[in-house]
């Protein structure tokens, strides 16, 4: 099934995400109690660094509430799928579910959806970001990022910089970044992450943009790849002398993957708020910020509204860089 065919899609308004939440906050719900078994349904293959987070946050959850929590990996279409699952599950409380907002907020412009993602899903809880790095690879003589902007002005389309493919959160990174400094950089697209991080050590490319992992800190630490910038809301722990790119003058390249925890809209706002609570005091516990922070994702957490705040400024923004950009899925 392709959840993202070529079609253009209708130009909705951002605050229809925010009447979903409102659904779930609505006045005068009957107050209800949470399903003994609970199915998590992960927009992500196993094994993942998203998997690993999504399961913590499972078991945090079970065993504060007292219930079983069943992950259910529904990978596919840049987590579409898992998406899909949710908004079409049935609204008793018995499903959620754990993505990037990238379903949301960037697919709805790049072609048809089988859900209506401003108005068939609710937030429940931001979770965490994952910081988008760019990495200068052997093929670059790049030390910091001012050196790569003027490498790439005096050499227009010279530099190379892979993604994990058209339409995907680096390639925004790099349009951003090409329309802010005025320059010309080539984009190589790859089909996932999992060959371009090789391809990387081997200086196929000059530079890398992709979501920290364990395996690129290793790569960082050995010095095999050397991180340039990051886009994020601060600099991380792990490389405090990584400027992010609103440092570096270019906010609004400055941006990250944001995940959280969804349900189908019509759920009750009661199960929504205690779940909401939940999630707020598993982010709060040492042992899954421990988790979160050892990969470099970030805990984040607070109330649906503002995280269905953040998903319909997302959805604006990246609108309009698709449309500037004239970018196409694959």
């Amino acid at each position: 099934m392709n959840f993202l065919a070529s079609s253009k899609p209708s130009r909705r308004t951002a605050t229809r995400l925010l009447a979903a939440a409102a659904l779930c906050a609505a006045s005068g719900a009957i107050a209800q109690t949470v399903p003994k078994t609970v199915r998590l349904i992960v927009a992500y293959p196993a094994g993942g660094v998203s998997d690993v987070v999504a399961r913590a946050l499972g078991d945090r959850l079970a065993a504060q509430m007292g219930v079983t929590v069943v992950v259910d990996n529904r990978a596919g279409a840049s987590g579409a799928i898992g998406m899909d699952a949710v908004a079409k599950a049935a609204p008793d409380g018995a499903t959620l579910g754990f993505s990037a907002i990238s379903p949301l907020v960037l697919s709805p412009h790049l072609g048809k959806l089988p859900f209506d993602p401003l108005k068939d899903v609710a937030p429940v809880a931001s979770v965490m970001y994952s910081p988008v790095l760019l990495i200068a690879t052997p093929a670059s003589k790049a030390k910091d990022f001012k050196a790569l902007i003027d490498d790439a002005k005096a050499h227009p389309g010279a530099v190379r910089w892979a993604t994990s493919g058209s339409a995907s959160l680096g390639h925004i990174v790099l349009e951003q970044l090409r329309a802010a400094a005025g320059v010309d950089i080539t984009h190589v697209p790859y089909k996932g992450g999992g060959q371009q991080l090789n391809d990387a050590i081997g200086g196929q490319f000059e530079i890398l943009s992709t979501n920290a992992s364990p395996t690129l800190s290793s790569h960082i630490q050995s010095g095999k790849l050397r991180p340039l910038a990051v886009g994020a809301p601060a600099r991380l722990d792990s490389l405090p002398q990584v400027p992010t790119l609103g440092e570096l003058g270019y906010k609004a390249a400055n941006i990250n993957s944001l995940f959280g925890v969804f349900a189908p809209a019509a759920t009750p706002p009661a199960l929504v708020a205690k779940y909401n609570a939940e999630i707020n005091k598993a982010l709060a516990t040492p042992e899954l910020r421990a988790k979160l922070t050892a990969t470099d994702n970030v805990p984040t957490g607070g109330t649906p509204a503002a995280f269905a705040k953040e998903i319909a400024s997302e959805f604006e923004s990246n609108g309009r860089i698709v449309k500037a950009a004239g970018i196409k899925a694959d």
